[in-house]
């Protein structure tokens, strides 16, 4: 299975012949990324901002992706049950016989029932930015209680690099509060041969 984190919170996920696409972001709407134009199986969008919901840069194949068990979980974008910026959805993907979650731009804290479902996850992409999501801190708190094999950042910003939004954090506030951290010089993390460290920080492929 071939994991590329295109960047801010889209993600390609290949396997044995299935592709599927999360999170596209709109043209233009990220600081920083190129445009998407992939083509994948299956588009799966967390919310209904531009950031998030770019599905017409995507062509779908019209290929099944049968093989694949999605399971939402309804979440909110805010610490104030959505008022301020509306829900969420996380995605929970079963195929190759890995579980990987999506959390979206998620913004809440998660009751025990959802946290539940989170458990034993082989992946768990997250954002660690804060301003729109979950900050550093509570993502890293929440990364340690689900104890995922592998956690992979999203939806930061980078200012060597050029890419995100101004008013998100970086990687390293989230890094620094990580016992066990690898920065790969790579967008693509294969399932098969990941690091030993829990946290992967991957290179976006869609720099601008």
């Amino acid at each position: 299975m071939r994991i590329t984190w295109l960047g801010h919170s889209c993600f390609k996920i290949e396997n044995e012949g299935t592709t599927i696409i999360l999170d596209p972001y709109e043209d233009g709407s990220v600081a920083g990324y190129g445009n998407i134009r992939e083509k994948a199986d299956l588009v799966l969008c967390t919310h209904e901002h531009g950031d998030h919901n770019g599905r017409g840069t995507v062509e779908l194949t019209g290929n099944s992706a049968a093989d694949v068990k999605v399971t939402k979980i309804d979440t909110y974008h805010d610490h104030h049950r959505g008022e301020h910026r509306g829900k969420n959805t996380i995605y929970i993907l079963e195929m190759g016989g890995y579980r990987i979650a999506h959390l979206g731009d998620l913004g809440c804290q998660l009751p025990k029932e959802q946290m539940d479902l989170l458990k034993n996850l082989d992946l768990l992409l997250i954002p660690v930015g804060g301003y729109f999501t979950i900050d550093a801190r509570e993502a890293a708190d929440l990364a340690a209680e689900l104890a995922p094999v592998t956690v992979v950042p999203m939806h930061y910003r980078d200012d060597e690099k050029g890419f995100g939004y101004d008013v998100i954090g970086t990687v390293d506030e989230f890094t620094r509060k990580m016992d066990s951290v690898a920065v790969l010089n790579t967008s693509v993390l294969l399932m098969e041969d990941r690091p030993k460290e829990r946290v992967a920080v991957l290179v976006p492929a869609n720099l601008g």
